[in-house]
């Protein structure tokens, strides 16, 4: 990220994502996408797993991201004597997990919405203010509600397809500028056909 865009984020007071996280001590893996924003709240209880952000998600206030934790409602108790009681210690398996979470480029995660372990949330979604995440998120897809459901697509199947394809978000920023025109406008057909024709260059 150029200094400008630095500047421009103090300035509006959104914290980079990219910074955020990887001053967190903790050892969860973690690959975070450059010009994303946002503090979300990172629960890991020492599971091996990891978190994926992408490049260009706009995370709100009080998102939180729980990479495991999961009590064992197999188990004959669900309390956690292996994290609490030394004799317990050598015992794994709790607390558990449903593996990484990823979350793609372009998100948008609303305000106080969580996302769950083992959870992959695609690219260019938006997750509702408090929703609850348990399962996928298609690609574009704008979810709510405790558990999150899909509630629709942002476009439409041929426009999600090339979308995916043309992957503006790998982009060098120089290039994104030059048709944030297109991109920062509702003719999705008229930013499509513009950006096939830039990647035919």
């Amino acid at each position: 990220m150029d200094q400008l865009l630095k500047e421009a984020y103090a300035s509006s007071g959104v914290p980079i994502t990219k910074d955020y996280i990887e001053n967190d001590s903790r050892e969860y893996l973690r690959n975070i996408g450059e010009y994303t924003y946002g503090a979300p709240n990172i629960f890991w209880w020492g599971e091996n797993v990891g978190l994926t952000i992408g490049k260009y998600c706009s995370i709100s206030s009080d998102v939180s991201i729980l990479l495991g934790g999961n009590h064992r409602t197999d188990w004959v108790t669900t309390f956690p004597f292996s994290s609490l009681d030394p004799f317990a210690t050598s015992m794994s398996g709790h607390p558990a997990t449903n593996g990484d979470v990823n979350i793609g480029n372009d998100v948008w995660l609303g305000s106080s919405s969580s996302i769950m372990s083992g959870v992959t949330v695609g690219d260019g979604a938006c997750v509702g203010h408090k929703a609850v995440v348990t399962k996928d998120v298609p690609p574009y897809a704008i979810v709510a509600g405790n558990p999150a459901r899909v509630v629709r697509l942002r476009f439409t199947a041929e426009q999600i397809d090339r979308l995916l394809k043309i992957k503006w978000w790998d982009w060098p920023h120089a290039h994104i500028r030059e048709i944030f025109d297109y991109m920062l406008s509702q003719n999705i057909d008229e930013f499509l056909n513009t950006a096939e024709a830039l990647l035919r260059r």
